[in-house]
């Protein structure tokens, strides 16, 4: 039992915290083709002739055609899909980004676009020999209106860096990332991330000001106003978020920026049981309201697999669930006592076991490393399917159970995700990749989703590895007009081919 509500967090500064897991093997990933067996389109083939074109548009050490150079960008981060371009192209503006799309266009050359590579379903990288379009050095911060909050920046900016930037103006970015550090801002745009804060702070679609992209003939859209209201036809803007590069390569973002909280407190909790659970997150929003910002879930086998796996420490033992509220506000007093109130009321519950609270910022930030050095601690061990849906909250945790009970000794499933959304991130971490522990786990999961109407996506994109399952989230219809939106913007399909929409047969689907 907390003895005090004011209790902070002492052994973690002593421990090796790390931002975010590696995972290390000295043998390459299958080809995606060949894992999945997917067969090329008919784009056109890369020839000298190409390669020449692009240096004459971009310096030639910003086309990279050396095959150790160019490997990096043909793999994603946990190391589960790989592709084989022979080419990366790092445009440095929005011209040049039109015209190489131009050129692509005419040649029927395919293109990936690419942010930081820290996606999670293949969205990212190629599949085949298509051209990589990095942004990393569209990395200018163009203005920032410290009174209205809009921040207006190329799409290669780092988040991290952005936030950092705007808290120099008394202001935050909307979303936060565990891979902050390394993810673009365009990326979480064209994936519409989520993230630790989508409580407090809204979806990108509610965030995002403007943008300025450029659809697959090189013809740039320019909608980077800064208003807030701007109802003046149709918004195009969201057409480009959570399009994840089908539709145009985003190029600049106009967008948001909330106050910088004057208060911040973070507490981290032991709970007995995922009712128990569902009760606390009922009762943080009734007593704590507006300043309510995350509430967070962790089950004991995620924790407990990170704590190994990272060299971590727990900070208040073994339960069989954990909870991490944070608290934004304006006033350290008001909040103060509001978080005070809540969580005596919860002790005496009982819904609360144990836990610590604090409001230093050096402990909450290490507090927020053991929630997200989550995602990579189970790539430690070899590999691992994951699964990123949205369910119902009275269902929220059933699949991890039912999985349990499905997998066996095959593989530790674990769960932890975003409660305030209705966002789990279900893990299934084994010694190396298993065809045979694919098939016990897809379709079945997204089966199981379907049935108590959940999304078999919720933050990371339907990527490369979820379009044969798209149909279990959206029926024939929606399909049909996703089609046809993109066969309009997008008629030779050079964007991003193999993502995000699959192919007719799936769509007849029932």
């Amino acid at each position: 039992m907390i003895k005090s509500i004011a209790i902070l967090i002492s052994n973690l500064n002593k421990t090796n915290i790390i931002s975010q897991a590696k995972y290390t093997t000295s043998v390459l990933p299958q080809f995606s083709s060949e894992k999945y067996a997917v067969k090329r389109k008919n784009f056109g083939i890369l020839k000298s002739a190409d390669v020449e074109y692009f240096k004459s548009v971009l310096s030639e050490d910003r086309v990279l055609t050396d095959e150790s150079d160019v490997l990096p960008f043909n793999i994603d981060w946990i190391k589960n899909c790989r592709g084989q371009s022979k080419i990366v192209l790092k445009p440095k503006t929005t011209d040049e980004v039109s015209q190489i799309l131009s050129y692509c266009n005419k040649n029927r050359l395919a293109v990936c676009p690419q942010g930081g590579n820290t996606g999670l379903v293949g969205g990212s990288v190629p599949v085949f020999d298509e051209i990589v379009i990095n942004l990393v050095h569209m990395n200018k911060i163009i203005s920032l209106d410290d009174i209205s909050g809009a921040l207006v920046c190329e799409a290669g900016c780092i988040l991290e860096n952005l936030d950092n930037y705007v808290r120099d103006h008394n202001l935050i970015m909307p979303l936060d990332l565990g891979a902050k550090g390394s993810c673009h801002i365009g990326g979480n745009i064209s994936t519409n991330a989520g993230g630790l804060r989508l409580l407090r702070y809204g979806n990108l679609h509610g965030s995002v000001l403007g943008i300025e992209a450029v659809k697959a003939d090189g013809t740039v859209v320019d909608c980077l106003r800064t208003l807030k209201k701007d109802n003046t036809g149709y918004h195009l803007k969201h057409l480009f978020i959570g399009s994840e590069g089908t539709l145009g390569v985003v190029t600049k973002v106009a967008i948001h920026c909330p106050a910088l909280p004057k208060a911040v407190s973070l507490g981290f909790f032991g709970v007995e049981n995922f009712e128990n659970l569902l009760k606390l997150y009922k009762s943080a929003k009734s007593s704590l309201g507006e300043i309510l910002s995350a509430f967070e879930m962790a089950d004991n086998k995620s924790i407990s697999l990170t704590v190994e796996n990272c060299k971590l420490s727990n900070p208040i033992g073994d339960y069989p669930f954990y909870v991490l509220i944070e608290t934004h506000g304006s006033d350290e007093t008001h909040d103060s006592e509001k978080l005070n109130r809540f969580l005596s009321q919860e002790m005496e519950s009982g819904l609360i076991l144990d836990g610590t609270v604090t409001s230093e910022p050096a402990k909450i930030k290490n507090i927020w490393h053991i929630r997200e050095s989550i995602a990579g601690a189970g790539l430690i061990n070899g590999y691992v399917f994951k699964y990123d849906v949205s369910l119902p909250l009275r269902n929220y945790y059933d699949l991890v159970l039912t999985l349990r009970t499905r997998v066996g000794d095959r593989a530790r499933v674990y769960g932890y995700g975003h409660v305030g959304d209705g966002n789990i991130h279900i893990n299934v971490s084994a010694s190396k990749y298993s065809k045979e522990l694919y098939a016990i786990l897809e379709p079945f999961i997204y089966e199981e989703v379907a049935k108590v109407g959940g999304s078999i996506s919720a933050e990371h994109g339907v990527g490369f590895r979820k379009p044969q399952f798209i149909h279990y989230s959206k029926d024939k219809t929606a399909l049909q007009l996703m089609r046809d939106l993109k066969q309009s913007m997008d008629p030779n399909g050079i964007l991003n081919p193999y993502k995000v929409l699959p192919d007719v047969p799936d769509i007849e689907k029932d």
